[in-house]
């Protein structure tokens, strides 16, 4: 089979490598399509701490069930699957309690372990996620990240009725908006500094945006808010300044969920904070329930991935894809590898 392997940053060499076999528990996937994450690009550089080289990447991806290993029933050969990318110890505190996306031992398929880019992928039953044959393998790739969006948004009590803003409108900011909506969110507003990052969220349902490159925030907010204000925000830039307009600007009592990956340490206000009760809180992946509830969004139209594919390539072309990226980021949201 063909396999695409990171040697070290901005370099991949392609193999042949004999197929994997699923041993008891396991499930063989034909893989179809793999997404590109942000994280995946910060690999290429060399900036991604925890990566060691040689890597295979891929952790967004979507298949076709090729066999399935003794003892499987969840799936049969030829459904259509993905899977969660972690690997987890069971053992720890967080994995004891159920929090094993914030395992102790972590090992995240594409960073600490293999990941998706080859033909033929094994995994564990207790990480496959079937999902209809209605949905496309594009639809089945972005599963990943709407289980992202999924998760995050459950980490606040409720976003019933509330007014919710979302900072950084890239593929993780525009469906963190959009699951706010499908969890009953009033209004939702998403920010950023690219044009065409925010035209992508209008076409993408959003109710409102606001380029705090050129327009004044607090402005934005009054008008579309009103008096209420909001009282959610997540923060999906990664950027100090989004993260201080969120702090000075949610209603006292409100919700900080931080997502954004900090290139540096962000300074905070925690006077504000403690004086404010503002509450800021962590969100790190997904479960399996994050996963069954994106394959539910995209299935009945709730979430809408297709304005978020910018580009198609095909598997030869890996390295090409990320150029593309790195070149063409002002436009880019979506990168797709074809692996057919």
């Amino acid at each position: 089979m063909r396999q695409a392997v990171m040697t070290q940053p901005g370099h991949i060499e392609f193999r042949e490598a004999a197929a994997p076999v699923p041993g008891a528990g396991e499930i063989l996937l034909r893989v179809k399509k793999i997404g590109v994450c942000g994280s995946d690009i910060h690999v290429w550089h060399g900036q991604h701490p925890f990566t060691p080289y040689p890597v295979v990447q891929g952790h967004e991806f979507s298949g076709v069930v090729e066999a399935v290993g003794e003892g499987v029933t969840a799936v049969r050969p030829g459904m259509k699957a993905t899977a969660a990318p972690q690997q987890v110890c069971g053992i720890c505190n967080p994995c004891k309690r159920g929090d094993y996306n914030i395992c102790d031992r972590l090992k995240v398929r594409g960073f600490q372990a293999p990941g998706c880019a080859q033909d033929f992928f094994v995994v564990p039953e207790e990480r496959i996620v079937p999902f209809p044959d209605t949905l496309t393998f594009e639809q089945g790739a972005l599963i990943e990240p709407v289980a992202v969006a999924a998760h995050s948004t459950n980490r606040v009590p409720t976003l019933e009725g509330k007014n919710v803003v979302v900072f950084g409108a890239g593929t993780i900011g525009n469906l963190v908006a959009q699951a706010a909506r499908c969890r009953g969110a009033r209004k939702v507003m998403i920010t950023d500094v690219n044009d065409f990052r925010l035209q992508k969220a209008l076409d993408s349902g959003i109710g409102a945006t606001c380029n705090v490159a050129k327009e004044k925030f607090t402005e934005k907010a009054r008008a579309f808010f009103g008096n209420d204000g909001f009282n959610v925000a997540f923060e999906a830039a990664g950027a100090e300044a989004a993260l201080d307009d969120a702090v000075q600007h949610i209603q006292k009592g409100g919700d900080i969920v931080v997502l954004g990956v900090f290139g540096s340490r962000p300074r905070v206000d925690l006077s504000v904070v403690g004086d404010r009760e503002l509450k800021l809180i962590g969100t790190l992946m997904y479960r399996q329930e994050d996963y069954r509830q994106a394959v539910q969004w995209i299935e009945n139209g709730s979430i809408d991935t297709k304005p978020l594919v910018t580009g198609h390539f095909p598997f030869e072309q890996y390295a090409e894809a990320y150029r593309h990226i790195e070149k063409e980021a002002a436009t880019t949201l979506k990168v797709i590898v074809d692996l057919d």
